[in-house]
């Protein structure tokens, strides 16, 4: 079964919320997925997202607060098909951590979108509200891409 884990800084924003959008659309195409998320920091571990990420999860239909903050290990490289990061940062960081026995495919998560290729999702952290409008509307197209792209292969 595939697993997908998104990689973001403080797991508290975009990573969240692409966890989200991926977990909705492979419900809405009965796709049979694990889905997590993760930072490279340690800052919010155990922490619940983001108020302004659980707004704009909300605002969509979707529940994000009982998530929890957690920091990426090198055994996640094992366990997850996939590993995404958010942003070239924290890629360079995965790179770094990443063991040598590492089964996951690691990409950005804009690769997975026609034309987006090596682009970073928008970090809504500092901004207001509607930075994370925009982060939801990147992650989800993400979403909708890479649930197709794993549908197809397992077709």
């Amino acid at each position: 079964m595939p697993s997908i884990l998104f990689v973001c800084l403080g797991n508290i924003c975009r990573s969240p919320l692409a966890e989200a959008a991926l977990r909705a659309e492979a419900e809405r195409l009965r796709l049979d997925l694990i889905v997590e998320s993760a930072g490279t920091g340690n800052w919010h571990v155990g922490h619940p997202p983001d108020p302004r990420a659980q707004a704009v999860a909300r605002k969509h239909g979707i529940d994000i607060s009982g998530y929890q903050g957690r920091q990426v290990t090198p055994a996640d490289f094992r366990r997850f098909t996939h590993v995404i990061a958010l942003d070239h940062d924290n890629l360079a960081n995965l790179r770094r951590i990443r063991p040598a026995d590492a089964v996951a495919e690691l990409s950005l998560l804009l690769d997975h979108v026609p034309g987006r290729e090596g682009q970073a999702v928008t970090d809504p952290y500092f901004g207001d509200d509607a930075g994370f409008e925009v982060t939801w509307a990147e992650v989800t197209a993400a979403a909708e891409q890479l649930a197709g792209r794993l549908r197809r292969t397992r077709e």
